[in-house]
């Protein structure tokens, strides 16, 4: 392996990496079976003897090559090194992330916008965009303060949605712009909130907030409403991802 590409594996998995060279790293073998249905652009592939000790991993490689794909391969110690996760199952990919627009939001009565308020955990931000996808959402927000969508960890909890769904960052005044242009009504998910049952059908966008501090203030000023669960007596709150989930599918099903 070239001393250049090893910088550059290196460089991204610093967010500034990231951001200045408008690439990424994808790990693991479920992540790149979905980038390669997606067609994602696959600058670098790494592979060490461990993605071929598997058939699932066999087979991958071969669909990258027949995809005209250049799998090189390196030791298993070099790819404990670049990688980012934990467990790559011996597999890194140097990868060109989707870039979405909000034009690209198509919101419907069974297609609603998830919109993430300064939600920091990594794995809390991918799993979000895997539910939404998974619940047919038609994309997701991210404001200021949540965690970055191409960060190693929370790509690969997205488990490929990012490669199919939208997934755009803005301020909150591009936030209310959009909706007022879209006519898309966005409600605040909150423990006061009215139950997902009672709202009529209709684009709907949700805010979910940060795992401590909620939602910012400021939304209630020119947001619709606000949309909640229904909790026994004596429990406090849920898991955000969790939450966001639970609303996803009340407001998608028939």
């Amino acid at each position: 392996m070239s001393r250049s590409l090893f910088t550059l594996v290196r460089d991204l998995k610093r967010p500034r990496g990231r951001e200045r060279r408008e690439l990424a790293l994808a790990e693991g073998v479920r992540l790149l079976e979905e980038a390669l249905a997606a067609d994602v652009t696959m600058k670098h592939v790494l592979a060490s003897p461990a993605l071929e000790a598997t058939p699932r991993g066999r087979a991958l490689k071969a669909a990258l090559e027949a995809g005209g794909r250049v799998v090189q391969m390196i030791s298993e110690a070099e790819l404990d090194e670049l990688a980012a996760t934990e467990h790559p199952q011996g597999v890194v990919a140097v990868i060109e992330p989707p870039r979405w627009q909000l034009d690209d939001l198509k919101p419907g009565a069974r297609a609603p916008v998830l919109i993430l308020d300064a939600v920091q955990d990594p794995g809390n931000v991918g799993t979000m965009a895997r539910t939404a996808w998974a619940l047919g959402a038609s994309g997701v927000l991210a404001l200021p303060g949540t965690a970055e969508v191409t960060n190693p960890k929370t790509l690969r909890a997205t488990m490929g949605g990012l490669f199919h769904m939208p997934y755009v960052e803005l301020e909150e005044s591009a936030l209310e712009a959009w909706s007022l242009r879209s006519s898309v009504p966005v409600l605040v998910a909150a423990g006061d909130g009215d139950p997902p049952e009672r709202r009529k059908g209709g684009p709907l966008g949700i805010v979910v907030g940060n795992e401590g501090a909620g939602t910012r203030s400021s939304l209630d000023r020119w947001v619709q409403g606000r949309i909640g669960i229904p909790l026994r007596a004596g429990a406090e709150s849920l898991n955000v991802s969790v939450a966001a989930g639970i609303l996803l599918y009340e407001v998608t099903r028939e």
